[in-house]
């Protein structure tokens, strides 16, 4: 049983930045929509509904992650890795903010056919892709301290933006 709660512990601690980093940005971007659609009667998400969508793409980059070619480029500039990532994170987040908005017309359209056609004839696409363009700079930021995490060490990233980070006591071996 300990080494169930150990792994499902790793993997929680492992999800836990991405899903904070898309947390907020998700929020952000939540915001940034509301100021841009003010007035037209355009409905939003709502908070729990970013938090969901937080913790989905959280889980994402964790499975992500585990796919052989996400690290593709290990011995190359960081640049290579981070752009790799950044694109298929990108491609990620352009599903689901497509699907987000194919669901709301799917609410008032007779099937999917039909509210997807909807949606590519009546969707304002200046919008789409405004919030594209900023996901996709964020989700590069989030791609670069990712690589530097892994290079040079998350204690030692910590470290460097935080201020040295108390010391870990040594960990005692249960036999």
């Amino acid at each position: 049983m300990s080494k169930l709660f150990a792994t499902i512990k790793r993997e929680f601690m492992e999800m836990l930045p991405p899903t904070i980093f898309f947390f907020v940005i998700l929020h952000i971007v939540a915001i940034i929509r509301a100021l841009m659609t003010q007035g037209t009667g355009i409905t939003l998400p709502t908070s729990a509904s970013v938090s969901i969508a937080a913790l989905v793409l959280g889980k994402s980059v964790l499975l992500a992650n585990m796919l052989p070619f996400v690290n593709r480029f290990p011995r190359r500039p960081l640049l290579w890795n981070v752009g790799w990532r950044t694109l298929i994170y990108t491609l990620v987040a352009l599903l689901v903010h497509y699907l987000e908005h194919l669901y709301d017309y799917w609410k008032e359209a007779p099937g999917l056919v039909a509210a997807n056609h909807k949606l590519l004839a009546e969707f304002n696409w200046a919008h789409f892709w405004a919030i594209q363009i900023l996901l996709i700079t964020l989700i590069f930021n989030y791609c670069v301290f990712a690589e530097l995490a892994r290079v040079i060490g998350a204690d030692k990233l910590r470290a460097m933006f935080f201020g040295p980070m108390p010391r870990k006591p040594p960990e005692q071996v249960v036999g």
